[in-house]
């Protein structure tokens, strides 16, 4: 089976004796004398070189027979970006799994082999040759990997922990986790986890991170109601459908800039969904990006370079899209205005512990079935108002999917086909809505402005060294305009 090594094992073993942060997440550390693997940062004495063995997954190391360590938790590392992968296609396989995974959907690989247009057997063989295990194997990762986060961080039962995790039974649940980690889940609840109000999830990134334009980004949008930014929380309601059933809540993620974390603190009520509430944050702030991928091709841009570069994202699909609809021809400030509009008239009231979230944004369906005459009072012109319910059609039909892990190119073809939404809007939906990080709305003002030309053919090509994180780019780029003016 082909291994993709990041590192050879002597510069691996440097990464580890310096805890380099750099590497949390495309590093894993197996320690053969103890039976456990860890996370580069990991606090605990180094290992002698010679009990090391090096892996680029969690899943290798897994399938090496070593358990995750209790007190780095791998679990909470950071994942990979879109482009980490040698091959697209297992990538976007890994990705998908990941999905199901966090969002509680039950996937079989011939149901993913056929999403991706592939046999099993084509797919388990370029997934092994791109991430070292089989695709049960990664799959069989991400939800004991899962579980144990929700046992050490939750108090959710461990019943319920079962289930959110993708097993269909409790005894299957104790007995994977028996097999592969040597101890059942109430062990780990007994030791590691002690009864708490709320949930407070930990969830890892690579050093750098520009925290105050990350921020920045999402204060200047902020939608009254709906989100808040306060010193280093983001705060925001979110719902949406899950297993035929509405749940809804609050969450409130804080950045720890000492520990390279972001504590997010839920709601009860997403208690449920708690797989799919840390997706959706690692997606909404960039937590997979690599730094030292991205850094140096954002060097080359004509302004001056922030370190830690990242891709603020929606932590709903579907919200982003409408936000970038609205955002079509308009200023910053004119497109937060109408948004707001849009949340006190169709929003749904929900009570939480912070005065500034009252408000859940309308969901796909709401806006669908709403009067178009109702829309247009709000000061949304009939060709955006058109453009909004054809969006929210399609997704409330389950004709487009708005998350990281959809099929690009079929997804943005299926944006360009509604009415009002042109190659700027799908591009920009591309990169905020799928976490593209090459998208590349050509035509974007601030970008002209920036690049100092009125021409798109001239910014894309002024842009093409910048491949494949040119969505990157124009975040760079929005910040210099945004906070130089």
């Amino acid at each position: 089976m082909m291994r993709r090594m990041v590192l050879d094992a002597d510069a691996a073993y440097l990464a580890v004796k310096a805890r380099d942060a750099r590497f949390d997440g495309r590093l894993f550390v197996g320690v053969t004398s103890t039976g456990v693997y860890c996370r580069p940062v990991c606090r605990v004495r180094t290992p002698r070189r010679e009990n090391c063995r090096f892996f680029d997954t969690r899943a290798q190391a897994e399938a090496a027979a070593f358990r995750p360590c209790m007190k780095c938790r791998p679990e909470i590392a950071p994942g990979l970006s879109h482009t980490d992968s040698s091959r697209t296609l297992a990538d976007t396989a890994a990705r998908c799994i990941e999905h199901a995974v966090h969002g509680g959907e039950a996937l079989t690989l011939p149901q993913l082999a056929t999403r991706l247009g592939v046999t099993d057997r084509h797919l388990r063989r370029i997934f092994a040759a791109a991430h070292g295990v089989s695709p049960h194997d990664y799959l069989t990762t991400q939800r004991l990997l899962l579980a144990k986060q929700l046992l050490t961080d939750t108090p959710q039962p461990v019943t319920q922990v079962a289930l959110a995790s993708g097993f269909d039974s409790l005894r299957r649940f104790n007995a994977a986790f028996l097999e592969r980690y040597r101890f059942n889940p109430t062990q780990l609840r007994r030791e590691g986890a002690l009864p708490r109000a709320a949930t407070a999830l930990r969830l890892a990134y690579r050093p750098p991170y520009d925290i105050e334009a990350v921020l920045g980004f999402f204060a200047r949008r902020q939608v009254m109601g709906v989100e808040q930014v306060e010193g280093l929380a983001v705060r925001r309601t979110l719902g949406w459908t899950h297993r035929g059933e509405r749940v809804a809540g609050w969450l409130d993620g804080r950045f720890v800039p000492e520990r390279h974390e972001v504590h997010v603190t839920a709601s009860a009520s997403l208690a449920p969904v708690l797989g799919a509430v840390m997706q959706r944050v690692r997606q909404g702030l960039d937590l997979d990006a690599d730094p030292a991928l991205i850094d140096p091709v954002m060097a080359l841009l004509p302004v001056p370079a922030r370190p830690g570069a990242r891709l603020p994202c929606g932590m709903d699909g579907f919200e982003t899209a409408v936000r970038v609809v609205l955002g079509q021809q308009v200023t910053v400030k004119a497109a937060r205005t109408l948004v707001q509009r849009l949340v006190t008239r169709f929003g749904t009231p929900i009570a939480t512990p912070f005065p500034g979230l009252t408000h859940l944004f309308p969901d796909a369906a709401a806006l669908a079935a709403a009067d178009p005459a109702d829309i247009g009072t709000l000061g949304i012109v009939r060709q955006r108002v058109k453009a909004l319910q054809a969006l929210a059609a399609a997704v409330a039909g389950g004709e487009i999917a708005l998350h990281r892990s959809a099929p690009l190119a079929a997804t943005l073809e299926a944006l360009r086909a509604l009415p009002g939404i042109g190659d700027w809007t799908a591009q920009v939906i591309a990169m905020r809505a799928l976490a593209w990080p090459d998208a590349w709305p050509a035509s974007d003002i601030g970008l002209m402005n920036a690049l100092g030309t009125r021409d798109a053919k001239r910014v894309t090509e002024i842009a093409e060294p910048w491949r494949p994180w040119r969505a990157y780019a124009v975040m760079q780029l929005w910040h210099h305009l945004e906070t130089s003016a």
